[in-house]
């Protein structure tokens, strides 16, 4: 079993340093000013908020995110995740999850299992083919005693990973399948911008967030009035970690699309986002995070060092870290020596050198580390490398262990 899973109590009080080597560490005072950030910009602009739970999978952070229950919506990526949360269920700060990935038949029993023991939550489903109808109505016809499942249905405004695009023929027929299906009830549209990811100025990702809102309100007009709807309202779900930080423009964004004029009923406007409580280098390589906004660091040792290629052996490969890349060189960047970084890795190994340079340039390995030296790194891609670790260790502004947090796994 993993030492630090075992014994991770042990560790508060004591300095990160001291942590056994890989070790995932998140500063709490980064995390909460990262999400307060947030929760202040989607206050002030009247919006709904749904954050995901698939970076940090934690009771913990989740309380975090949600406020302690101002906002009391998630979207969570497994059915780990979503029975991870229900004590947040029973202590009476949340209310509604979503399950992020297009329904799938195996998926249905669990859903429904959450559904009968845990009474008061609301489960909605994410939907972008007709044949999700088939599945639900089929599901339907064999457990009568479940009600409607409320669905989004998902679209694709350049990300090409899930979903229908707006200007599609197939999503007016699937509105209409949809508002006729006595197996479902239409709750929204929810898009997800990862093609943001690859933005490096502002300007860019404030497109993004453009064709989000357009995406979404191009949906919505697609809707047909229906006896009895008067009050009807619809949820429109926009969001990725770089839009949530340009999230401010989301008004004038819904007045330049013509706002929801033609459309005879209720919208709500809701903002989703997950990695944005602890960034990493992905984030910082779109201009819009500062490298001092990153929560997550990951902790590993020297083994070696080598200064025939001016290079050192650390013990964080590929299953610490992750293969995750972007426009900042390396697997892994050194926390306050920023020209080193990880530049290749195997399974348990990493290779601290410089990247994108002659091994001659800068300063010598034997002089910048030494065996046994325990270094920091941030990652490039937060929700990945965190998937790999059993414990996040949370410091205080000192470096100094003060909670363990212990993730929810698989899925």
């Amino acid at each position: 079993m993993d030492f630090s899973l075992q014994h991770h109590q042990s560790f508060i009080g004591r300095p990160a340093t001291d942590l056994p080597t890989p070790s995932l560490i998140l500063s709490k005072p980064t995390l909460e000013k990262n999400i307060n950030q947030l929760l202040q910009d989607v206050t002030d602009l009247g919006l709904s908020f749904r954050p995901h739970v698939k970076t940090l999978k934690s009771l913990d952070l989740t309380r975090l995110m949600l406020a302690n229950g101002t906002h009391r919506r998630i979207v969570a990526s497994t059915l780990s995740e979503l029975r991870g949360i229900l004590p947040l269920v029973k202590e009476g700060i949340l209310d509604e999850a979503l399950y992020g990935l297009p329904i799938y038949p195996s998926a249905l029993p669990h859903l429904h299992q959450i559904l009968t023991t845990t009474p008061t939550l609301k489960i909605l489903l994410m939907i972008d083919s007709p044949q999700h109808i088939d599945i639900l109505e089929s599901y339907a016809s064999s457990n009568p005693d479940i009600i409607p499942w409320p669905v989004f249905i998902k679209l694709d405004v350049g990300s090409h990973r899930a979903g229908i695009e707006p200007s599609s023929d197939e999503l007016p027929a699937l509105v209409r399948r949809v508002e006729g299906s006595k197996a479902v009830d239409l709750y929204g549209f929810y898009c997800h911008a990862g093609h943001s990811y690859a933005c490096r100025r502002e300007e860019e990702v404030k497109h993004v967030l453009g064709e989000e809102v357009r995406g979404v309100l191009e949906a919505v007009r697609f809707m047909k009035k229906r006896e009895g709807d008067a009050g009807r309202k619809v949820v429109v779900s926009v969001g990725s970690t770089p839009t949530a930080h340009v999230v401010r423009e989301v008004r004038d964004f819904l007045n330049t699309s013509g706002g929801v004029e033609g459309v005879e009923v209720e919208v709500e406007v809701e903002v989703h986002a997950g990695n944005y409580p602890s960034n990493d280098l992905q984030q910082v390589s779109t201009g819009l995070v500062k490298e001092e906004q990153q929560a997550l660091r990951i902790l590993a040792e020297v083994c070696s060092v080598y200064p025939g290629r001016n290079e050192a052996l650390i013990n964080a490969g590929t299953v610490a870290l992750s293969k995750e890349t972007s426009e900042i060189p390396g697997f892994g960047r050194v926390v306050g020596r920023p020209e080193w970084c990880v530049v290749r890795m195997s399974q348990e190994h990493g290779i601290l050198g410089f990247a994108g340079k002659d091994k001659s340039e800068g300063q010598k390995v034997e002089e910048a580390f030494r065996v046994g030296e325990k270094v920091m790194l941030y990652c490039q891609h937060a929700c990945i490398t965190a998937a790999a670790h059993f414990v996040y260790y949370v410091v205080d502004e000192e470096d100094v262990v003060r909670e363990t947090w212990v993730p929810w796994k698989g899925w």
